[in-house]
């Protein structure tokens, strides 16, 4: 990677959450190892069962963590977006990959090997707590997730995925107001743990009473507030 590439994937570094106490000498080294890789949208990043060979940064575009049965039936455990990171469970053990993450739209990532981040895991502890805390957050997430799925309506778990791509949106700059956010209502349903006819009745529903706009491939949720009162 030349100098420009490597200040450039830097910036993309020290950006982000994971990264942002590191040095910019730290910050430059991981740039320099880092191997920008692309996928176009709908393909697979890597597939459950792979070698558990890099973590990986995104610097545009969204992907989704996915498991499957061997039924053919699907869920998701967890949707990435800018400036996250995925795969980095790679770093810990030597066990093939846990789930499938297929691209959403277009996504640009920094590759990043596993020992390379071994080595500066061992040479910079606030990355080591920053990346703990990574899982922590990612953890927490997919146990609320199973409590919902658990105790929840239908109702409420897809309320519930909707709110969580609503919060996704923000991190990444929508406003307070109606946010629009891209996703199927296979996908809502899968992340909601249901079927997407549950789904579509639902956001249906959701439609009638002014909470949502439907769209190809898209939603607009025109109250956010009106939708809290679904998530129960």
């Amino acid at each position: 990677m030349n100098r420009e590439l490597t200040n450039d994937a830097a910036d993309l570094l020290g950006s982000t959450r994971l990264f942002s106490a590191l040095p910019e000498d730290a910050l430059l080294h991981i740039a320099a190892v880092a191997v920008p890789r692309a996928f176009a949208s709908g393909s697979a990043i890597f597939h459950a069962g792979d070698p558990g060979e890099s973590c990986y940064v995104i610097r545009s575009g969204h992907a989704r963590a996915i498991g499957e049965h061997p039924d053919g039936r699907q869920i998701t455990l967890g949707n990435f977006g800018p400036g996250d990171i995925f795969g980095e469970l790679s770093l810990f053990d030597a066990e093939t990959r846990s789930a499938t993450v297929e691209a959403l739209d277009d996504v640009e990532t920094l590759a990043i090997t596993g020992s390379d981040m071994k080595a500066l895991v061992v040479a910079n502890a606030d990355l080591g707590l920053e990346l703990a805390a990574a899982l922590a957050r990612r953890l927490r997430i997919a146990n609320q997730r199973i409590e919902r799925r658990s105790f929840q309506t239908v109702q409420g778990r897809v309320a519930a995925a909707i709110r969580e791509l609503v919060d996704r949106a923000r991190v990444e700059g929508a406003g307070p107001g109606p946010t629009q956010v891209v996703a199927t209502q296979a996908e809502i349903a899968q992340l909601a743990g249901t079927s997407r006819e549950s789904a579509s009745r639902f956001l249906a529903e959701l439609s009638r009473a002014g909470v949502v706009k439907q769209g190809r491939g898209r939603l607009i949720v025109v109250d956010p507030p009106a939708l809290e009162g679904w998530v129960w």
